[in-house]
């Protein structure tokens, strides 16, 4: 009577197939009513904080319009300080909205696994069971003392389970492929986190240059109207001196004004982007790098995303390794961020020639893996093509630094020259295109923007 204990074996298995999930999710659900109750406190936060950002927002945008005065310029510091600390709290919401989604995705991915290992084994349950029928001969049916009804119904339940084999790898597959769907997701939110906690660095910075700048204007001026207009007369520079000013550059000797306009000019003739924004890109990302400071490739960088390619880098520019400098890793996220432009080694390859042996790109292997092996294309080198080099393009020669930014800017949509597009150009080049447009994101955008009105004035003046 084998078949029909296989029979019943059958009946068990689908049981536990069927019964186990729903126990799981039934207990994920229970806890899942406080965490959707502690993400509308937190959105409901985050509204009014926004409306409180707007108010600032429209008291800047009146007080720009009026004549420079103290009382004016007082006054936008103090909107620029409020909408900055209004901003930090409504990021930090954000995060910890973030935080959250994380926590929940892990443990989707940990019930998704427990899922695939019960389901492997019920698969191999299964097939052990169709392997003892099939080991079954003729002679050994039909010598059986069984009547010929019950040896249909064996066969009709032969095929019950290999039916029900089927039905498992089909759910095995579907399983595998809702995890790997899950832990995708999971890399986009830590992503996501990474930026947002960037983004907070700087505008803290932010607020303490404001606050820092305000105490100053006060002291010296005395609160006094004329005597803060005679400072700023005081204060103008003059062509020469602008030109002489030292531009800063993370992972590069500083260089003249003069000099980085030159490089700024000759990437916008290449890119349609305008100079002052590629300045401002530059001298944010530059500020970025000296947030975090300087690291080492073997410490800082994302092992099995930048470094395979950092060290093929290395080899083709001529490099060693251990003593360019990269950003340090932050206690949220990764560094190995590159010279001027700071770009990460997996984003510098479609503009520095770097192509993947198996793929002929500048991407990822099949299975998302980033080993490569990689080589260098002088063709696909776009930094190095426009700039007319008889080298690789080095993301730490400042030259090549401000082409492979205005490449990435154009790529964003600056080169249409609006004011907007250039903004929503800027957050791309820190957030890529899903974040752009989130708030949480604002602030690297108007700071860029900010930068490139500043540079933008001293070239006017630079252009008689």
């Amino acid at each position: 009577m084998r078949f029909t204990r296989v029979g019943y074996f059958l009946l068990v298995l689908v049981g536990v197939v069927f019964v186990l999930p729903i126990s799981s999710i039934s207990a994920q659900a229970v806890g899942g009513s406080d965490v959707a109750n502690r993400r509308t406190q937190l959105q409901k936060q985050l509204t009014d904080i926004e409306s409180a950002i707007a108010i600032q927002e429209t008291i800047l945008k009146d007080q720009q319009g009026k004549s420079v005065s103290l009382e004016r310029d007082i006054a936008i510091l103090n909107a620029n300080i409020a909408k900055a600390k209004l901003s930090i709290k409504a990021r930090d919401i954000a995060i910890e909205k973030l935080s959250g989604d994380i926590g929940t995705k892990k443990v989707v991915i940990s019930n998704l696994s427990e899922k695939i290992d019960r389901e492997k084994k019920i698969v191999a349950q299964l097939m052990r069971k169709t392997a003892q029928i099939e080991d079954a001969s003729m002679v050994e049916i039909f010598l059986s003392n069984k009547p010929l009804s019950q040896f249909f119904e064996d066969i009709d339940a032969f095929a019950s389970i290999n039916t029900s084999l089927k039905q498992s790898f089909d759910d095995l597959e579907i399983t595998k492929a809702e995890t790997n769907t899950q832990k995708e997701s999971l890399e986009v939110k830590k992503e996501d986190e990474l930026g947002l906690r960037t983004i907070q660095l700087l505008e803290k910075k932010k607020v303490e240059q404001d606050e820092a700048e305000k105490k100053k204007i006060l002291s010296t001026s005395r609160g006094i109207e004329k005597n803060y207009q005679a400072i700023l007369k005081e204060s103008q520079k003059s062509a020469a001196a602008i030109r002489s000013e030292l531009f800063s550059l993370q992972g590069s000797s500083a260089i003249s004004f003069a000099k980085a306009l030159d490089y700024a000019n000759g990437a916008s003739q290449k890119t349609g982007v305008r100079p002052a924004l590629i300045l401002g890109i530059i001298a944010e990302e530059s500020n970025l790098g000296q947030n975090v400071g300087t690291g080492n490739w073997k410490v800082d960088m994302h092992p099995t995303r930048d470094v395979p390619i950092f060290k093929a880098m290395m080899e083709f520019i001529g490099l060693n390794p251990d003593t360019v400098p990269v950003s340090k890793k932050p206690w949220y996220g990764w560094g190995g961020a590159m010279g001027p432009a700071q770009f990460i080694p997996s984003t510098w390859i479609c503009y520095g020639g770097y192509i993947n042996s198996t793929t002929g790109k500048c991407t990822q292997n099949a299975d998302k893996s980033w080993v490569g092996p990689w080589e260098y294309n002088a063709d696909k080198d776009k930094v190095r093509s426009l700039l007319g080099k008889n080298s690789p393009s080095n993301p730490w020669e400042p030259k090549d630094a401000f082409m492979a930014s205005a490449l990435l800017m154009k790529e964003n949509g600056a080169a249409a020259g609006t004011r907007s597009a250039e903004r929503l150009a800027a957050l791309r080049y820190l957030a890529g295109p899903a974040n752009a447009s989130k708030r949480e994101y604002a602030f690297y955008g108007d700071d860029v923007m900010a930068l490139a009105d500043k540079y933008q004035k001293q070239i006017d003046i630079l252009g008689g």
